[in-house]
């Protein structure tokens, strides 16, 4: 196992969102690619979830379960999932959840179908381990929208897993509970897994968020954050949900990597649990003002972009009219105007943007007067 490991990181591709982030995320002024809400403070915090100094201070740097701790998994458990805590596992943000869930489950030449474009991070590690990926296309033509039928006819008797995430980065399309339920039975027709990445599943603008997975078919495993709906993605705090056979593999992993988390993370991450709505219904009000500004953004400049009204989430996958080169177009719009915004080369597509609209508003606002600028007055076409 430790030898399947190792060369999984040796042939992983270079992430390519994260390093562009890690260029430009600290040296720009103003943040419109991110695909994150606005962030929290502790004192914040405090207001929202109860959360005292007295409980902080009681804390006792002690080493946690390999799962987590006991209260905290069945809070997740009964807000998230079938309200069974043995089926949930705390990890170091989604990111650890998927790199745990890709070597624990997965083996080279196993079949595996995934989303295009896709978040990286969701493919790049099955594809290290020497999966054969199958790529179901979101097509800018038709909205983005995710077409079901060409999903059936790419999973076969030979798929190991398919992996999804809805609402979808970097595009903010998503299913119905129709097409969801067609997908799910879909895959439990040949028995595969399937990895349901949730970490936007809380920001939706019309309807209910769509159900876990786990609720109707025990071979699903879901991932949720507090990254991307619940503005705190310094906590680094997510979770899985799977059946105990499947976290047990995921254990064998984190103990030699991470073992457990922080007990002064996992009291925060409880509070914030057991308060989530607090939280989400600031941050969701937020989002649908930013919307409706970004929408009217781009009803102004439709000389200039192109895009889909996203359906969840709080990021847009803009296409650029006359830009090929967006990773050239986003360089100039961090190192003149200061402001960050992720080419679609990330995702494999160079004539978008991903753009996020999740952040304070006057921040939207002024990014989006700069990005006016140079499209407008920078580039001449």
């Amino acid at each position: 196992m430790m030898t399947k490991l190792k060369n999984s990181i040796n042939k992983i591709a270079p992430a390519l969102l994260e390093s562009w982030m890690r260029d430009y995320y600290f040296s720009t002024e103003i943040d419109i690619g991110s695909s994150g809400v606005e962030n929290f403070s502790l004192t914040e915090l405090y207001k929202l979830t109860n959360l005292t100094q007295e409980e902080l201070d009681r804390i006792v740097f002690h080493d946690s379960s390999s799962l987590g701790n006991f209260e905290l998994r069945k809070a997740i458990a009964l807000r998230w999932g079938n309200g069974d805590p043995e089926q949930v596992m705390v990890t170091h943000g989604s990111s650890e959840a998927n790199f745990l869930i890709m070597n624990g489950l997965l083996n080279a030449d196993d079949e595996v179908v995934v989303l295009d474009p896709c978040y990286q991070q969701l493919f790049s590690i099955a594809e290290s381990i020497g999966c054969q990926l199958k790529r179901w296309e979101l097509r800018f033509e038709q909205h983005f929208l995710p077409n079901i039928e060409e999903a059936k006819r790419l999973i076969t008797p030979r798929t190991r897993m398919v992996i999804v995430n809805f609402p979808h980065n970097p595009t903010g399309a998503s299913l119905t509970k129709k097409e969801q339920d067609a997908l799910i039975d879909a895959v439990a027709e040949v028995g595969a897994y399937l990895v349901w990445d949730a970490a936007f599943a809380d920001i939706v603008y019309e309807g209910s968020p769509l159900p876990n997975p786990n609720l109707r078919y025990k071979r699903s495993i879901s991932m949720g954050t507090f990254s991307k709906c619940y503005g705190l993605p310094g906590l680094r705090f997510g979770w899985c949900l799977a059946s105990p056979e499947m976290l047990e593999r995921f254990v064998h992993l984190r103990d030699y990597m991470t073992l457990h988390l922080s007990p002064l993370v996992e009291l925060i991450a409880h509070r914030v649990v057991e308060k989530a709505d607090n939280l989400l219904s600031i941050r969701l009000q937020q989002a649908r003002v930013n919307l409706n500004i970004l929408s009217k953004w781009v009803e102004q400049h439709q000389e200039f972009v192109e895009w889909s009204r996203p359906q969840g989430g709080v990021c847009t996958f803009l296409r650029l009219r006359y830009i090929s080169d967006s990773e050239a177009f986003c360089h100039h719009l961090a190192n003149v105007h200061k402001v960050l915004l992720v080419p679609g080369t990330c995702f494999n597509h160079s004539s978008h943007v991903r753009l996020g609209f999740g952040g304070a508003t006057s921040d939207l606002n002024e990014g989006l007067s700069r990005l006016s600028k140079a499209l407008v007055t920078d580039f001449k076409f």
